[in-house]
């Protein structure tokens, strides 16, 4: 990510050459706005785009976890997770030197914008990664074991891989290109949730009984609220209200239009008829897979980045639970670790200058050809895949131990999470 990289070798730098740059009212302001945008993408965005797809017995389960997530995640970062993403440190994890934000007040600034404010931005990306990965247990996990597993997935698996990308870490250095959260963000989460999902095992009745989403008036309308708030998660990356802010919504919005049809267009041609689960499902899928690749390429390039992720977690989709038969509830690998992949893979081509119509802005310093950008590209995929699914597995077999178990029993699964966890009802009989 060529803004951050530049930016936080201005964190790192000595203290003073950062205060002489002058802040810039204009960047501060869009990036006050951004922030607030990508907190409501979690709250109300993803609460009511997962609230709607669970069944009614567990819609307010799921509004609890995003809730809660949200808070434990905020407290989280400003003690010590921003200090491991973002405090200079090695190659691998940031220091200790910026817990509870020590040295930083409010005339410290990143690059031309106030540290706090850039801490603040950061921390909106800390709180929806882990509520992804609410979508690959949804209906059949504990309160407790939730709230334990994404706190320490926070510090254990998000802090560090941000660093090692958006850090001044060992993938920074070698010129991996992620805009927003391919792979800090998407790869994570669609991993975590996998690993959730085969852990945990499917939810009674899977795959034989149809487990249809209770309110799709609620997931579309949190899907809505996604489709704006992500501007503020790719175009906010910018750190400034530029051309590179404005392109990378731009591209940011075409991919979203161009996975909504693309998967609408599979579904009447295989099923006869479009769903408006399918076009709210392509359309996150097009905001993922284009998000690594945001600031990188042009309109050109986010069109076919589009249509790719329409059809390739389309069929994801229906591989994973059809074919492997794995119950990853509301299809967080298939849509965001799947695009997360696609679309740390396609930053590689599309970041080209020499494809015409479909070129971008070039590569990352070091990589002078697509072979060599498409190399670190696939290296970072893969270890942030490795990582992400190996320290998951071993917090859920902790976690397991601390709570006597992940899941819920089956007669409180078939009572539903809203009565056995919180003895509260979504919806009055």
């Amino acid at each position: 990510m060529k803004i951050y990289w530049s930016v936080l070798l201005l964190l790192f730098s000595v203290g003073a050459s950062a205060q002489e740059t002058q802040l810039n009212g204009g960047n501060t302001a869009w990036v006050l706005t951004a922030s607030a945008l990508v907190l409501l993408m979690t709250l109300p965005g993803l609460a009511l785009f997962y609230g709607g797809l669970v069944r009614s017995k567990n819609v307010l389960s799921v509004l609890m976890q995003c809730f809660s997530i949200a808070a434990i995640g905020s407290v989280l970062w400003l003690m010590i997770g921003y200090s491991l993403a973002f405090d200079s440190g090695n190659g691998f994890i940031g220091g200790l030197d910026k817990v509870l934000l020590a040295g930083v007040d409010r005339n410290a600034l990143v690059g031309d914008i106030p540290e706090p404010l850039f801490m603040l931005f950061q921390m909106t990306f800390a709180i929806i990664t882990p509520a992804l990965i609410i979508g690959g247990f949804a209906e059949r996990m504990k309160f407790s074991a939730v709230l334990l597993f994404c706190a320490a997935w926070v510090l254990l698996v998000y802090a560090p891989v941000t660093h090692w990308v958006w850090g001044g870490g060992w993938l920074a250095q070698l010129g991996l290109y992620d805009y927003a959260g391919g792979t800090v963000v998407h790869i994570t989460a669609g991993v975590a949730a996998l690993v959730s999902a085969k852990m945990l095992g499917p939810r009674k009745g899977f795959p034989k009984t149809a487990m249809l989403p209770h309110n799709m008036t609620m997931t579309v309308t949190g899907a809505g609220m996604l489709w704006v708030g992500w501007f503020g998660f790719n175009g906010g990356s910018a750190l400034a209200a530029n051309g590179d802010a404005a392109m990378a919504i731009i591209v940011t919005h075409i991919a979203a239009s161009m996975g909504a049809i693309t998967w609408a267009a599979i579904e009447w041609r295989k099923f006869g008829k479009p769903s408006a689960l399918g076009i709210v499902t392509g359309m996150v899928a097009g905001l993922g897979t284009i998000t690594p690749a945001s600031g990188f390429v042009g309109p050109g390039g986010a069109l076919i980045i589009g249509l790719s992720a329409g059809i390739v977690c389309f069929y994801a989709t229906v591989y994973i639970k059809q074919k492997l038969k794995i119950d990853d509830a509301l299809d967080v690998f298939p849509v965001h670790g799947v695009g997360g992949i696609l679309g740390t893979l396609l930053a590689g081509i599309f970041s080209s200058t020499e494809l015409g119509v479909f070129s971008g802005y070039g590569f990352a310093a070091g990589n002078e050809t697509m072979l060599e950008q498409l190399a670190v590209q696939a290296l970072g995929v893969v270890a942030v895949f490795c990582y992400t699914a190996v320290v998951s597995w071993l917090l859920f077999k902790v976690v397991a131990r601390m709570t006597d178990g992940l899941r819920v029993t089956a007669e409180q699964e078939m009572t539903g999470l809203d009565i056995s966890e919180h003895e509260e009802s979504g919806y009055s009989l």
